[in-house]
């Protein structure tokens, strides 16, 4: 099957070859067709099954088929919203709907915080057709009167479980209140939990129901491994493994910040390049390291779960757990950074004594039997000798503050501020949390 019997124009087909896409996915190959119609639609898909062009290129063909009536003053209306919600997916997605838009004279825009608001309000003094936005910094324009939603025709909420997961469904809902009732909406999300079918009740007409793949099953096209190891040696094992196989580029996990600034400067000591990524840098310095990552000048990147699906890196080779997620279904986000669009990859977790709960809740989310592997020279001490488990932390607030100026004062900056996280394990709740616009 082709791009062009999916219904798309010569101009959407010639971008996307363009682009090096040569044949649709399963998520591209049902949704397009669908929201070429018109109608609503609630899918279902994992990180890495090309679900950008899945709304982005129908999104387009739509937008380019008719005209908008200008604003009062003249200006022409943005007609398309994405929200998404972190920075670095909403830069990702832009970059995307970009590519695909260059052929048809349509403009897009992307909108987060941690970055001066200044250039964004330029750019929508012009013709803008597309926002991608996440949710803080797009009412951050609303209340400054720099945008106006009464003329979108199309939304799409991309990874909705993630905005719910961290405390976005009052300003999805005061954002929405601003948009006209007509108009088309697409609900991305990787599970559906009861917030999620409760959001969809509320926000879709009658929608088509696509699902691509099974919840939290981890993609073929990963070659998963553990191994056991001492807590105190993981490390050792980390860069061992980095430098005994010759790892160009590998995206490391943790679960805290201060564990990923730790862990970045003990590789670099250690004589591999790595730097540090997550909701407590700034926009410019996480900006910065993705781009050195991607150009392969940076061959480490340790990152927090704000990264587990907001990096896109084209043929990512190796995804390393050097800590198990709190929450099991955080483990398929994490490798699904790797082995992306048919692309083989491989997925390292390290496990401590402490994390075997852990592993056995993704061993059940997952649905597989793990088996760990011991190398020679890092073997765990036996269970009988292994220090006790660390009672969690005492609850916390939802995280960082953050400043109106510099974080914009919305958003999460990662899922370490979220309730779920290791540290902060307090009820999600209806209430807007302060946040520091992811």
């Amino acid at each position: 099957m082709s791009f062009a019997s999916l219904g798309l124009n010569a101009q959407l087909v010639q971008a996307i070859n363009e682009c090096g896409y040569t044949e649709p996915t399963p998520i591209q190959t049902q949704a397009i067709p669908l929201v070429l119609k018109g109608g609503d639609l609630l899918a279902g898909a994992q990180t890495g099954t090309g679900k950008t062009a899945g709304f982005g290129l129908p999104m387009l063909q739509r937008l380019s088929e008719t005209k908008a009536t200008p604003l009062r003053n003249g200006r022409a209306p943005v007609r398309a919203l994405v929200l998404t919600p972190t920075r670095e997916l909403a830069a990702q997605v832009e970059e995307n709907i970009r590519a695909y838009a260059k052929h048809s004279g349509l403009r897009t825009l992307a909108m987060f915080g941690g970055v001066s608001i200044n250039p964004q309000m330029k750019a929508l003094g012009g013709k803008i057709d597309v926002v991608v936005a996440t949710p803080g910094r797009l009412l951050d324009h609303v209340s400054q009167r720099s945008i106006d939603l009464s003329r979108i025709e199309m939304l799409v909420l991309d990874e909705a479980d993630r905005m719910l997961d961290m405390g976005f469904i009052r300003d999805i809902q005061r954002i929405i209140a601003k948009m006209p009732p007509k108009r088309q909406n697409l609900l991305f999300s990787a599970t559906f939990s009861n917030e999620i079918k409760k959001l969809a009740e509320s926000l879709l007409t009658n929608p088509e129901h696509i699902e691509v793949a099974k919840r939290n099953a981890t993609a073929d096209t990963i070659a998963q491994r553990f191994y056991g190891v001492d807590k105190n040696r993981k490390r050792a094992l980390l860069s061992y493994l980095i430098g005994h196989h010759n790892w160009q580029q590998v995206l490391v996990f943790t679960r805290t910040k201060h564990g990923a600034n730790r862990l970045a400067m003990q590789l670099d000591k250690d004589g591999l390049p790595a730097m540090a990524i997550h909701g407590d840098k700034s926009q410019g310095a996480r900006t910065r390291a993705l781009s050195q990552f991607k150009s392969g000048k940076l061959r480490v990147l340790v990152a927090t779960d704000i990264a587990a699906r907001g990096i896109d890196i084209s043929e990512l080779p190796h995804v390393v757990n050097f800590e198990l997620p709190h929450v099991a279904e955080d483990y398929v986000h994490r490798i699904g950074r790797t082995g992306r669009a048919g692309v083989k990859g491989e997925a390292m977790s390290l496990v401590c004594f402490a994390e075997k709960p852990l592993l056995k809740a993704i061993e059940r989310v997952t649905k597989q039997s793990i088996e760990l592997e011991i190398l020679p020279g890092f073997e765990p001490l036996p269970d009988s000798e292994q220090p006790p488990i660390e009672k969690p932390a005492a609850k916390r607030g939802r995280g960082n503050s953050g400043s109106r100026g510099q974080n914009s004062g919305r958003g999460h900056a990662g899922r370490n501020s979220n309730p779920r996280s290791a540290n902060n394990k307090a009820p999600r709740s209806n209430k807007s949390p302060r946040r520091s616009d992811s």
